[in-house]
């Protein structure tokens, strides 16, 4: 009786053990560290002249994808602009310098999401609800807006051309919204909404995206069984005004989105985020 006693015991310690190491396990897979980050000791901005400031900083490039994001712009269209916003500090990550938070409860559901914001041309990818990834934009011109509202990402190459003009390479390109031919990829940014309803990235962010995002999965030709990451893009640029960013040399939280803006964004939407992630989670287990 004490060996079987012994042994029942040791069974029920060992399937305690099993439970809480099994706890341990889905929480490492549910939670997504809080990445350390750094923080600048000032937060504002001032006005320079692009070639003045590159002149200075020509010995150390650190500075460059700060000053490029800000300006929504590239390193080529860079040293073509005359006057460039620049933060005063830039010790900081480059999330300090543009408007996404960092955090957003609301998301803690959603495992991928991505957000373009039109009216401060960024864009932010979050999983649950961390902000892991931001950058600059160049949307759709006055004349061919980027659709706004809720999308998934599809088919995806590394090399395309573009249905407007063969001519037009399309680097890291992920399509977004299959019919209208609307996606993200690498091309110039000149530093304001510029496309033909596109969403246009620098290369480096392009790529991120393009191996972060998932594709979606076919039946057939005709049928999708799973769709991708969701991607929301929202609202509206003011084609009459100055560029929205040189508003942060008068004030540095000018184009701030605050988590609420996020999460007002999202409601409307997330039933049927929700939704296509669990189809896509029952997927992934009848494949493995």
């Amino acid at each position: 009786m004490k060996k079987i006693a012994l042994l029942l015991t040791f069974s029920t310690a060992l399937l305690i053990f099993s439970c809480k190491q099994q706890e341990k396990t889905d929480s490492t897979v549910e939670t997504v560290p809080v990445k350390e980050r750094n923080e600048p000791k000032n937060r504002s901005f001032h006005l320079e002249s692009a070639k003045e400031w590159l002149a200075k900083n020509s010995s150390d490039s650190t500075n460059f994808n700060i000053a490029y994001a800000v300006n929504r712009t590239d390193a080529a269209n860079f040293r073509k602009m005359d006057s460039v916003v620049i933060p005063d500090d830039m010790t900081g990550d480059i999330e300090f310098y543009l408007p996404f938070p960092v955090s957003v409860p609301a998301l803690k559901e959603i495992n991928k999401i991505v957000f373009f914001s039109y009216p401060t041309q960024t864009f932010a990818a979050y999983e649950k609800g961390e902000l892991i990834y931001t950058g600059p934009t160049n949307m759709g011109r006055e004349k061919d807006k980027t659709p706004t509202g809720l999308f998934f990402t599809n088919w995806k190459a590394e090399e395309t051309t573009s249905t407007f003009d063969d001519e037009w390479e399309l680097r890291w390109n992920f399509n977004i919204e299959n019919k209208l031919g609307v996606g993200w990829h690498q091309y110039t940014l000149p530093g304001y909404p510029a496309s033909h309803s596109c969403l246009r990235l620098q290369e480096k962010d392009a790529r991120k995206l393009y191996e972060w995002a998932e594709q979606w999965e076919l039946a057939n030709p005709e049928t999708v069984k799973v769709k991708g990451t969701p991607v929301i893009v929202f609202g509206a640029y003011d084609f009459k005004a100055p560029k929205p960013w040189l508003k942060l040399v008068k004030d540095a939280n000018a184009l701030v989105i605050t988590e609420s803006e996020i999460e007002s964004a999202t409601a409307p939407f997330m039933q049927s985020i929700l939704k296509e992630q669990k189809v896509r989670q029952d997927f992934q287990k009848v494949e493995k």
